[in-house]
């Protein structure tokens, strides 16, 4: 069995190929049950557990433990670490173990940038991101790959981090600058990407340009919400999964109190990629992608991590 450090896996995905693997494998006949969550109590606050199968019948079968701690951040660590397992469909012998930060962070940007070679305007250059953990670093990259980034602005609740983001940016080639004034940034945003933990809403609806695209990333629990009501009214909604309505916090809530309707969603990533759902039809509509991660994501990012070690 492979052992694929963070560094393999990084060099093993980057963004154009992930991409392309992803748009590849949503059309696939790829299996996916629904994750396992698991709450567990700790001294420094609750950790959510996630546990997620996938696998393509008679390839690969892979699993990826995933646990959020919050807390974390007040320790100066990352919130979000995660391990992968992947095996021989075939046989069920043990392949690779993979790092799973790696995985877990590449893919979910990917397939952000996915949904937003569907969604946002073809002329999108100015891109906000809400946020400044490891997610949200890697979101002007991924963007770029399939639209024409050229600003970046930054936004987080410590200025400092998202200061230091920007100045990492800036380093990339990227005009990036950090914020303060949240909603005058949402305002002259055409892609507004938010990446947070947040458990209350950090972007309003109110605030959105017409025209522009919501990548709503951190909601992934019911408990947790990005975006207030107001960002689905008049807007094309899409979700990466059906899954999206049973856990995120920003679509039960505005399904509950009757804003949106499980029907308003337009189409997944699925059915984006397949052809069976239009995405962005004019250049003034609002569009949302709604987020929460899913293990084909997961298993396509391995499977390219593990094809690329053994070459």
């Amino acid at each position: 069995m492979l052992t694929l450090t963070s560094e393999a896996a990084r060099a093993a995905l980057p963004f154009d190929r992930l991409i392309a693997a992803l748009r590849e494998h949503f059309t696939t006949t790829c299996e996916v049950p629904l994750r396992h969550v698991h709450e567990i109590a700790s001294p420094g606050g609750k950790i959510t557990s996630l546990i997620m199968p996938a696998w393509l019948p008679g390839r690969y079968y892979g699993v990826k433990i995933v646990n959020i701690a919050p807390g974390n951040a007040a320790e100066g660590l990352p919130g979000l670490h995660s391990a992968y397992l992947l095996f021989d469909a075939r046989t069920g012998v043990p392949l690779a173990q993979i790092d799973g930060d790696q995985i877990t962070t590449r893919r979910t940007v990917a397939a952000s940038a996915l949904a937003a070679s569907y969604l946002a305007r073809a002329d999108a250059r100015h891109l906000l991101v809400v946020g400044a953990g490891a997610v949200a670093a890697l979101l002007p990259e991924a963007y770029r790959t399939v639209r024409p980034i050229e600003q970046v602005t930054v936004w987080a609740r410590r200025a400092s981090e998202a200061q230091a983001l920007a100045a990492r940016w800036r380093e990339q080639g990227f005009e990036a600058s950090a914020t303060t004034d949240l909603p005058a940034a949402c305002a002259l945003a055409d892609v507004v990407s938010c990446a947070t933990l947040a458990t209350d809403p950090v972007v309003r609806g109110a605030w959105l340009a017409p025209g522009s695209h919501l990548d709503l990333i951190g909601s992934f629990t019911p408990t947790m919400r990005e975006a207030d009501d107001v960002c689905f009214e008049d807007a094309r909604v899409f979700v990466d999964t059906e899954e999206a309505l049973q856990k995120s916090g920003d679509l039960i809530g505005p399904l509950s109190r009757g804003v949106l309707r499980a029907d308003d969603v337009r189409g997944t990533l699925t059915t984006l990629c397949k052809g069976m759902a239009t995405g962005r039809k004019t250049a003034t509509e609002r569009t949302v992608f709604k987020s929460v991660g899913t293990a084909l994501e997961d298993l396509a990012a391995a499977v390219q991590v593990f094809e690329t070690a053994r070459g």
